[in-house]
């Protein structure tokens, strides 16, 4: 079973919003960061935002600061991404992550477990 399982996306237009789901099931957020990665074809992966359950401290990169929201429902073991002013760029398969006692920084190392994400696409 897969822990992680990602959904919300599809195709929206310039400027619109998505909100992405992750389910956690199997284990506790409290010790965890839940990261969203992103990748387009031909690009590397990318984090696009990060919570870490047991401080709450989070991180987005420049390109969609003020832009994306993490957040948590804690009932559900549910991540969030809500995403907003999209943009063609944003476009690729998103990608939910766990990790352990990981620190919030964008990068996909020291994380444990991947979703098999779910794709946007930002177009007109």
């Amino acid at each position: 079973q897969v822990p992680l399982v990602e959904s919300g996306g599809g195709l929206v237009q310039p400027g619109g919003s998505l909100r992405l789901s992750c389910a956690v099931s199997g284990f506790t957020l409290d010790n965890y960061a839940i990261g969203w990665f992103r990748q387009a074809p031909g690009k590397e992966r990318e984090g696009v935002s990060c919570i870490r359950i047991s401080d709450g401290s989070t991180y987005y990169p420049d390109s969609v600061k003020g832009r994306f929201t993490i957040s948590r429902d804690g009932a559900k073991d549910t991540v969030y991404l809500q995403m907003n002013s999209l943009k063609p760029e944003d476009s690729a398969v998103y990608y939910c992550a766990a990790g352990e006692g990981t620190y919030c920084t964008g990068s996909p190392y020291g994380m444990d477990y991947w979703g098999k994400g779910t794709l946007v696409t930002v177009s007109s």
